[in-house]
């Protein structure tokens, strides 16, 4: 996985959290099958960033914990280039961006009662999900979803 991670909070991250989440979605994408050379981005943030995000994106003026932006998500037909196979071979798939709030991350593990740790990586796996195409609009989406997040969370060995 060809993960770029950026720092944009105030207290700047922990580098074992930087880690942590570096080897959580290597170990997901695993998981799913992803081929090595898919590439994604995460940026952590303060509310007050997020809050304007959510605010430009979901028009909800209000800080979230996270927020996906999947490139190959719902395309116009205008905006498809279409590859001939090999040519895609040889392009790396971009999965998107994800942002999280780590104001949040502190207050949600809080009061959730776990670690930091857990609640870190439950938005980022939750947040890589989504960019892979799942969601939880529907029950039996978010049956899926949530279990797998479940799975590839325990799996790691990050244990509500």
């Amino acid at each position: 996985m060809n993960l770029e991670i950026f720092d944009k909070t105030k207290q700047k991250m922990d580098e074992q959290d930087l880690k942590l989440v570096k080897n959580l979605l290597d170990f997901a994408s695993q998981k799913l099958g992803l081929t090595d050379d898919t590439e994604m981005s995460v940026t952590f943030m303060n509310n007050d960033e997020i809050q304007q995000i959510n605010r430009q994106y979901r028009g909800l003026n209000k800080p979230t914990d996270v927020i996906s932006f999947a490139i190959e998500e719902d395309p116009d037909e205008e905006d498809v280039i279409n590859f001939d196979d090999e040519l895609m071979k040889e392009i790396p798939r971009n999965l998107g961006d994800i942002f999280v709030s780590i104001d949040k991350v502190h207050e949600q593990a809080l009061d959730l009662g776990h670690s930091n740790q857990r609640e870190l990586g439950f938005l980022v796996v939750h947040g890589f999900l989504h960019l892979n195409g799942y969601d939880h609009m529907r029950p039996t989406d978010e049956d899926e979803m949530f279990s797998l997040q479940r799975e590839i969370l325990d799996d790691y060995g990050l244990i509500r």
